[in-house]
């Protein structure tokens, strides 16, 4: 899913994990809790090649981590831009799917 995140726009981990689903066998309610952490900590084992730097958090920010300065440094590279309280306007960046 993360693949299909055009160059130069954003996906929230709650919203790859809604386009995912949920696995067979699980509850939606526990996956819809749960769905987004589990998206972040795929994000942080991708393999190369997988535009990991364009899923961001529900508020439309970079998650607080090791590796926060260079996601934000690829994201300016692709023309997303961010406002003075590092937030990305999630209306003229984000990617639904």
């Amino acid at each position: 899913m993360v693949m299909q995140i055009p160059r130069g726009r954003v996906c929230t981990y709650g919203r790859i994990s809604e386009l995912v689903g949920a696995p067979s066998g699980m509850d939606a309610p526990a996956f819809r809790a749960f769905g987004p952490r589990w998206v972040g900590g795929a994000m942080a084992h991708c393999p190369d090649g997988v535009p990991w730097w364009r899923v961001i958090n529900a508020q439309g920010r970079i998650s607080q981590r090791e590796g926060a300065e260079r996601q934000r440094r690829m994201l300016e590279e692709e023309r997303v831009e961010f406002s003075e309280r590092g937030k990305v306007d999630m209306g003229e960046y984000g990617w639904e799917g």
